[in-house]
């Protein structure tokens, strides 16, 4: 017996489940590389071989008949068929016949090492190539579970052997070769009750068949959830940052940010109405002199839309009458070599996208002078937001004159507004983007009008000047503290890896 009480008790399920799931391959080997001393490694293809899967032409798939397992038809562990391809039944096809219990492998690709368990009720199922298939040469030697705890350490080595490649592959024969401790059944048994137990969280105060081997796992697994838990915390603190973002561009936006000055003050300065029928009167003579088109009159603003108090000399307006806001377009047809590859940028979405920060200082498409017809020609520090997919509600002020496709929309005519001002409002806006959007919609797609119609707080443009100025020091703030958890981030995943590492190099 082992002495005092090994009862483990110190984590929350969900999270020692996790943490055990990605740990496990590397115990099992740890298990192998101990048990070596009494029983000596030897090839995986003396006792299990890697039975490879039959490569089906794609112009022979059916719609109906035995289904064909690929990599994208299993995950989780799970098999599913709602999405697979159909072959027709062929006797000479028997060898790749997949059945209840069997487990299978990825070969290639990005989720290199995956496992796949075959359940119950799925009938018969061929299994594809670059699928391997763990076949047993004597079930007598095997206990069925144990089988599947090989394959979890099997797992752990091909994810470490393939890791870097560009598109990583292992071939059965490379499997095949691995070296493993084969206990006798009865330790099997003892091992996968361990491994059970210790999944669980129950461990029992006993020996399963190993003291020193169970501790030194017990050790891993308990150091890894306090490295998962860790870094838990780092993400929920991740999460606190941008609420805290969220939160000085909301107050940003009521006017929270600014000092508090005298009504006496506020009188000898420009007021936010002021600006906006300024703004309006320019607007009007552009229209006028056929400079920015004419738009459809935009509807008055009720008490129930007015989200929350403003400043007295802040007005409420909506952007559209403050700004001409416009979509781009695309030369048709895409790739033309008469429209593409010129001179003169051609933005699209990815472009404003995938990055922080408020400008746009570099484009990767480019289209010709006869383009420029089937597009938009906009000048340097255009304001702009993207407007359609999953990214949508993204703002950028792009530093050079370029042209950009129709899923970005710009701003015109804003040039008595602080732009730095109506990017941080567009930023802030971006949640309300996306749900209007996505409203009654399968793809979100935010129109002009959409846009246009969004209720804005307009400040006095000192007042915008000041703003800009606080809410950039706040946002550094956030960026420095964002960048120092990252790096505990950082630096806590590569401590787990080398804990794994150690472990597994004995």
């Amino acid at each position: 017996m082992a002495k005092g009480n090994r009862t483990i008790n110190l984590y929350k399920d969900d999270v020692w489940k996790s943490v055990f799931f990605e740990s496990v391959g590397t115990y099992v080997n740890v298990i192998n590389n101990e048990l070596s001393q009494e029983y000596p490694l030897e090839p995986l293809s003396d006792y299990i071989k890697i039975g490879g899967g039959y490569a089906f032409k794609t112009s022979e798939y059916k719609k109906s008949g035995i289904p064909i397992i690929r990599i994208s038809d299993f995950n989780n562990e799970q098999i599913d068929i709602s999405n697979c391809v159909y072959y027709d039944e062929d006797v000479s096809l028997s060898k790749y016949e997949l059945k209840e219990n069997d487990i299978i492998i990825c070969l290639t690709g990005g989720t290199i090492a995956k496992l796949g368990i075959v359940q119950a009720g799925l009938g018969k199922l061929y299994m594809n190539q670059r699928v391997g298939r763990f076949d047993i040469l004597d079930n007598s030697k095997f206990e069925k579970e144990y089988v599947y705890w090989i394959a979890r350490s099997v797992q752990s080595i091909i994810k470490n052997l393939a890791w870097g490649a560009a598109i990583p592959n292992v071939s059965p024969k490379q499997i095949e070769k691995l070296q493993f401790s084969f206990p006798p059944i009865e330790v099997q048994r003892q091992i996968i009750e361990f491994l059970n137990d210790l999944k669980n969280n129950t461990i029992q105060n006993k020996v399963y068949f190993n003291e020193s081997i169970e501790r030194h796992i017990i050790e891993l697994q308990n150091n890894n959830v306090a490295l998962k838990d860790v870094n838990s915390e780092l993400t929920h603190q991740l999460d606190l940052i941008k609420q805290l973002r969220q939160a000085f561009l909301r107050e940003a936006m009521q006017g929270k940010l600014l000092t508090p000055v005298t009504s006496s003050g506020v009188e000898k300065q420009e007021t936010g109405h002021d600006l906006l029928a300024k703004i309006k009167a320019e607007k009007a003579q552009l229209i006028a002199e056929k400079k920015l088109k004419k738009e459809k009159e935009l509807p008055s603003i009720t008490k129930d839309e007015i989200p929350f108090e403003i400043p007295e000399h802040w007005a409420w307006c909506r952007l559209g009458e403050i700004s001409s806001i416009v979509r781009g377009g695309s030369p048709r047809p895409a790739g033309d070599p008469k429209y593409y590859d010129g001179d003169i940028p051609f933005l699209k979405v990815g472009d404003l996208t995938g990055y922080e920060g408020k400008y746009c200082n570099t484009y990767t498409h480019t289209i010709k002078k006869e383009g420029l017809y089937k597009t938009r020609y906009v000048e340097a520090n255009t304001l702009m937001l993207t407007n359609s997919g999953a990214t949508l509600g993204v703002p950028r002020i792009c530093t050079f004159p370029t042209t950009f496709n129709d899923g970005i929309a710009a701003f015109l005519g804003i040039d008595n507004l602080n732009k730095e001002f109506l990017f941080y409002f567009l930023r802030e806006k971006s949640d309300y983007f996306l749900k209007e959007a996505s409203r009654g919609q399968g793809q979100p797609n935010l129109n002009t009008d959409i846009i246009g119609s969004t209720l804005i707080p307009l400040p006095p443009l000192h007042e915008q000047e000041q703003i800009v100025a606080k809410l950039e020091e706040l946002l550094a703030f956030c960026d420095g503290l964002e960048q120092s958890v990252k790096e505990s981030q950082g630096y806590n995943e590569k401590l787990l890896q080398q804990v794994l590492r150690e472990a597994l190099q004995g």
